[in-house]
């Protein structure tokens, strides 16, 4: 029988209640998004790993419960980013080293969605390692933006946003740790939060006491991405920070409480970067629709002068952290870029990592006094449109040359570096109809308020609905 491909066009809130009544079954959601993959994805690369058998399976065995113990989710279908392992399913890490990996066990933030009901029927597209905010890689190719199929989708999250703007995820799993689901969010008008770290359990690899890489949620608007992010809460002992999960009705609840910020702060620079002046236009004029609704915006960021030279010390220990055993038994099989980001982090001095530490610490200090005075602070999520899908990175923006893949980053990496949650939001189009993301950012663990803030920006943008679009050409 063939599918409902006006489901496509749903929510996931919406989908989630048509599954509590019985409207429609996790089976057929499935066959739906199986239909939709086979149509558009040729274009875009978005999800290359498919594994619709074992979520079939796990639908049935989801059937068997009552609707009230199925989970948040209920039996809606989640596609996980290629960096995290998923029992018995291909996962590459998009590495040539592992093009052959299928692992025997899950990690704990897949064992957390599948606890409330998400059914894992695909793996999406991410740069090697997740280096890099354009995705493509050794073992599947280029993802490309639906929006324009010659542009790139950004990353490391790219797959994600490609899938949820083409109609091929209703939800999705992104990770984040230089922007790498907020820049992807920003390229192909979607929505991606990047939580405060500890709010969802992951195999912490290495780096135990990480705080710059965190996992969150994607989806086409902010209720969605709220959803989510529900779903993904919790702790797990594998993870040494992760937080319990939240007591009360949940972050969708927040989303949807009608908070509004008192005073708010709009930079379009955080005086760090150069930004794209059609790009500043729109995310300003975006910032000034809350003005609108009477919240005061001032043009106000706090002081963050020191996060080129502290986010690229802590990265590169990050990357020595996590594969530098891998730099010893398969250089050859590294891209450039991971290679070099391993290399830098091996070679630094016990000072530079100290002054790197301190300099965070102040970062921390600084935002969160920032946040006494404003409620939330919004910027450019990227500081271009996309460019094209064989660029492996920006290397110029407004006369500036960058030094570095990472560099042209700074406007996400920068907030990174604070510790608190932050938002991209689809906020307009350029002249040629590219999308523009704005971030929406708060303090450490003040998610409530960003997406609460983010979604009465939603409404008063009227932008909602924008996605899905099938794959446009040049």
């Amino acid at each position: 029988m063939a599918s409902d491909q006006s489901l496509i066009r749903l929510g996931a809130c919406d989908i989630v209640d048509l599954l509590a009544i019985g409207a429609v079954t996790p089976l057929d959601l499935l066959d739906t998004l199986e239909e939709r993959i086979a149509a558009v994805d040729g274009a875009l690369n978005a999800l290359p790993t498919l594994c619709f058998d074992r979520a079939r399976a796990r639908a049935v065995e989801l059937l068997d419960k009552p609707v009230a113990e199925r989970g948040r989710l209920g039996g809606l279908p989640v596609p996980i980013k290629d960096l995290t392992e998923v029992e018995g399913v291909r996962t590459t890490f998009g590495s040539p080293i592992y093009k052959d990996h299928v692992p025997a066990a899950s990690d704990p933030l897949v064992e957390t969605l599948e606890g409330q009901g998400g059914l894992v029927y695909a793996k999406s597209n991410t740069p090697e390692f997740g280096a890099g905010a354009s995705t493509f890689n050794e073992v599947f190719g280029i993802t490309r933006n639906p929006w324009n199929t010659s542009l790139s989708a950004a990353g490391s999250s790219g797959g994600a946003a490609s899938a949820l703007a083409s109609g091929m995820a209703w939800v999705a799993h992104g990770s984040d740790m230089g922007g790498s689901l907020r820049n992807p969010a920003s390229f192909c008008g979607v929505v991606g939060l990047r939580p405060s770290p500890g709010r969802v359990a992951t195999d912490p690899g290495n780096k135990v006491d990480r705080l710059l890489s965190v996992e969150g949620p994607m989806a086409r608007n902010v209720d969605d991405v709220a959803l989510l992010f529900d779903a993904m809460l919790g702790e797990s002992p594998v993870d040494p920070i992760s937080l319990p999960r939240a007591v009360g009705d949940g972050f969708l609840a927040a989303a949807r409480s009608g908070w509004k910020p008192k005073k708010v702060a709009f930079s379009p620079d955080l005086g760090i970067t150069p930004v794209d002046p059609e790009v500043a236009d729109i995310c300003r004029k975006a910032a000034l629709k809350l003005a609108d609704a009477g919240v005061i915006v001032e043009e106000a960021h706090p002081d963050l002068s020191e996060a080129h030279e502290c986010f690229a010390v802590l990265r590169a220990v990050s990357f020595a952290c996590a594969h530098a055993e891998r730099l010893k038994i398969h250089r050859d099989l590294l891209k450039p870029d991971v290679v070099w980001n391993i290399e830098k982090g091996l070679a630094l001095t016990m000072d530079e990592i100290v002054r790197a530490e301190a300099q965070r610490a102040a970062i921390i200090r600084r935002a969160n006094a920032f946040f006494d005075d404003y409620d939330l602070l919004l910027c450019p999520a990227t500081i271009v449109a996309a460019f094209p899908a064989e660029q492996r990175y920006l290397t110029e923006c407004a006369g500036h040359v960058f030094a570095n893949y990472v560099e042209w980053l700074g406007i996400v990496y920068a907030i990174t570096l604070t510790t608190g949650p932050a938002l991209s939001l689809p906020c307009g189009l350029t002249a040629d109809g590219r999308p523009v993301g704005l971030q929406i950012v708060g303090r450490p663990r003040a998610e409530a308020r960003v997406l609460a803030g983010a979604r009465l920006v939603e409404d008063l943008l009227g932008l909602k609905g924008m996605t899905p679009i099938d794959p446009r050409k040049a």
